[in-house]
């Protein structure tokens, strides 16, 4: 059960991205615990789902059998309605005449046609259509599986708060503390408590391995912990003001802030080695780097996206499309190359670019504030989550952009987002100070990828 709401109600001011929650009188005892929401129970839900699913299965096969008595197209199968191969499957079909002359032979049975003694007046085609198999349709639920309270969760959006590590713990940042949940336990453990430094917790971030977290202050520090010992490694300087984005590459670190500098640095040396990487005008509220270690994205509130190498220290592309502040940065681990992004209130975009070529690829208005990307590491799908002004969740097929999934839920900006380790669950973060827990991914793994030489996403070796 909530607790404590009812006397601590947020007070907000609203100015853009930049959007700064302050509290009246907030005495919070830090916990996480379950809430009970008041919601569709989990058979209300499915039934509602699997009546939308099979509507739409049903509009594509009866489409595609008019098509075949009516125009003579053809279609033997009934296309996947979540694809776009439904779209040029029915459009792309002879467009005979609708009234024309056939000289009708007669049929050979026990050729797999049906039987000439048959009273169906559809024709044999329509029938392979009738009994082509169907796949059944992925189903997502639209309903948090778990829900956590967590009091003192910042509603800005220039902060990254939430993170998942390999060893399936959910790092945390709660006003000056940062919080340990064990997926597998649900027991909670406090790593640290900055409010006697007079400090806050602005971002956090799990190396690869999962054994160390990355703890941004608003005064400008980086702080090292080993999450198994509880022990702080190091506290790194170099920054001038809050350190709002984090990136693990190996053992070397990133970091961004409002100070405008990314600053890299590998924490193995006791002095640690530093590059300074200067070229946003704003401050740094993004950072990625790509799945094959070679490249850093980085987004800032001067609405543009800038590519790094590991050697240069100017980027060696910069991509000013957005109109807003660029926070939401995901590299595809299905296209070498591949990068999304998206942009703040004023742009509201998800767009695609191919870092191999420089080149501009898809964009979609989603009609929202884009807070966060994530790609599926099983399949070419993506989710973002939103603020301005819908608060939702949403699934996409890459490369058609079409929605597999809405989710809502969430009173305030959805502004947190993390993977779970095996790729199928999401944890999704906002102002309402909830923490909720969805399983939107597959497993299976995508078996359409392309393997042409042309495709401009592989590599040669």
């Amino acid at each position: 059960m909530r607790s404590g709401y009812a006397a601590c109600s947020p007070v907000t001011v609203k100015s853009g991205d930049r959007f700064i929650p302050t509290r009246a009188g907030s005495n919070w005892s830090i916990n996480f615990h379950c809430a009970n929401e008041n919601c569709w129970s989990p058979n209300q839900n499915q039934r509602a789902k699997d009546a939308s699913t099979d509507t739409g299965k049903d509009a594509v096969a009866y489409a595609a059998l008019l098509r075949n008595e009516l125009l003579g197209a053809g279609i033997e199968t009934v296309p996947d309605p979540h694809t776009d191969d439904r779209r040029n499957t029915l459009v792309t079909q002879d467009t005979h005449s609708l009234f024309r002359y056939t000289i009708h032979t007669k049929r050979v049975p026990f050729d797999n046609e049906i039987s000439p003694y048959s009273l169906s007046p559809l024709s044999n085609k329509s029938h392979k259509l009738l009994r082509s198999p169907r796949k059944p349709a992925r189903k997502i639920s639209k309903i948090p599986f778990k829900v956590l309270d967590a009091p003192e969760l910042q509603d800005d959006f220039y902060l990254n708060l939430v993170d998942w590590s390999a060893g399936n713990l959910l790092s945390v940042g709660l006003g000056a503390c940062v919080y340990l949940w064990s997926a597998c336990t649900s027991q909670v453990t406090r790593l640290c408590d900055l409010s006697v430094d007079g400090d806050s917790v602005t971002s956090v971030c799990w190396n690869e391995r999962g054994s160390l977290v990355a703890v941004g202050t608003h005064k400008g520090f980086v702080q090292i912990w080993d999450a198994a010992g509880g022990r702080k490694l190091t506290s790194l300087e170099g920054h001038s003001a809050r350190v709002g984005a984090l990136a693990w590459n190996g053992e070397q670190l990133s970091s961004g802030s409002r100070d405008r500098v990314i600053l890299q640095r590998d924490v193995r040396t006791p002095p640690p080695v530093e590059r300074r990487l200067q070229g946003h005008r704003q401050e740094v509220c993004g950072l990625k780097w790509s799945p094959d270690h070679q490249h850093l994205a980085s987004g800032g509130n001067d609405n543009k996206l800038l590519v790094w190498n590991s050697s240069s220290l100017l980027p060696v592309q910069q991509y000013s499309d957005h109109l807003a502040a660029v926070k939401a940065i995901a590299w595809s681990p299905h296209q070498h190359g591949l990068l999304a992004s998206g942009g703040g209130t004023a742009d509201r975009c998800l767009r695609f670019w191919n870092t191999l070529t420089g080149q501009a690829l898809q964009s979609t208005d989603t009609g929202s504030q884009v807070c966060n990307l994530a790609w599926s590491k099983h399949a070419n799908e993506l989710v973002s989550t939103h603020g301005y002004s819908q608060n939702q969740i949403l699934v996409w097929k890459y490369p058609s952009l079409t929605q597999v999934a809405k989710l809502t839920g969430h009173s305030y900006r959805v502004l947190y987002l993390a993977v779970s380790p095996d790729g199928e669950a999401i944890v999704t973060g906002a102002g309402d100070e909830t923490l909720r827990f969805w399983n939107v991914f597959s497993k299976t793994r995508c078996t359409k990828e392309s393997k042409s030489v042309l495709n401009l996403f592989t590599r040669i070796r």
